[in-house]
């Protein structure tokens, strides 16, 4: 039952007001330079989130991945001028795919069954957490892109079950003809993005707020 209850995320206790999500990517801005659609069969989302607390060894860590990802790229060659939105459906999330968690080695070697892993993935689709009923999506936009193809730093709007907020990433670029791919991996606090940390039994069992994000996206020229 524990084990079941450490989930990504609590609720918070309040969101700001932002109008539904939609799973189906805005379109691009028309302006210069060659446009570009994310080609979900190449891109990935992976989230990897931790326990915590006296009685962290009754929980979990979990990988979070989700491979439904739509979404635009707009670029001309300049950096500072290129733009992208991300579309991340809520319901295409999956929870503890065995080769993720043996990928991503020690800190996810156990085992965990199945009814387990369908608990947290039913827990964080909940209106307690994602919301996905009401936000059928998390997105994505870019505000700014600065630096080289080799370090890349981007200045991001990301709303998540209405709460928007504003992230800097970093992420390489790997850019061919008709094809871009955009790479990285961060940490983020779960209460920056509008969520809070799951804690039962006082904050003995809790989740750490602090989860690693991991990214690869590969855009394809229309």
């Amino acid at each position: 039952m524990l084990a079941s209850l450490l989930v990504a995320c609590g609720a918070p206790t309040s969101r700001q007001s932002i109008p539904h999500g939609s799973v189906v990517p805005a379109n691009p801005p028309t302006r210069s330079g060659v446009l570009y659609r994310i080609d979900p069969a190449q891109s990935e989302l992976r989230i990897l989130v931790y326990r915590a607390g006296p009685m962290a060894l009754l929980g979990h860590n979990h990988v979070v991945v989700n491979r439904a990802l739509g979404g635009w790229v707009r670029y001309a060659g300049v950096l500072s001028a290129a733009s992208f939105s991300v579309i991340v459906p809520a319901a295409g999330f999956v929870v503890d795919e065995a080769r993720m968690r043996r990928e991503e080695g020690a800190d996810f070697a156990e085992d965990i069954a199945e009814d387990a892993t369908s608990a947290t993935l039913r827990n964080m689709l909940s209106a307690a957490v994602l919301d996905v009923a009401q936000y059928p999506a998390i997105t994505v936009r870019s505000v700014a892109v600065t630096g080289t193809d080799a370090a890349l730093e981007a200045t991001l709007a990301v709303t998540v079950a209405g709460h928007e907020s504003t992230l800097v990433v970093p992420a390489v670029v790997d850019s061919a003809p008709g094809r871009l791919t955009v790479s990285g991996a961060f940490t983020v606090r779960q209460s920056a993005i509008g969520l809070a940390p799951f804690s039962v039994l006082m904050g003995a069992l809790r989740v750490q707020d602090d989860m690693r994000v991991k990214f690869k996206f590969v855009a394809v020229a229309t």
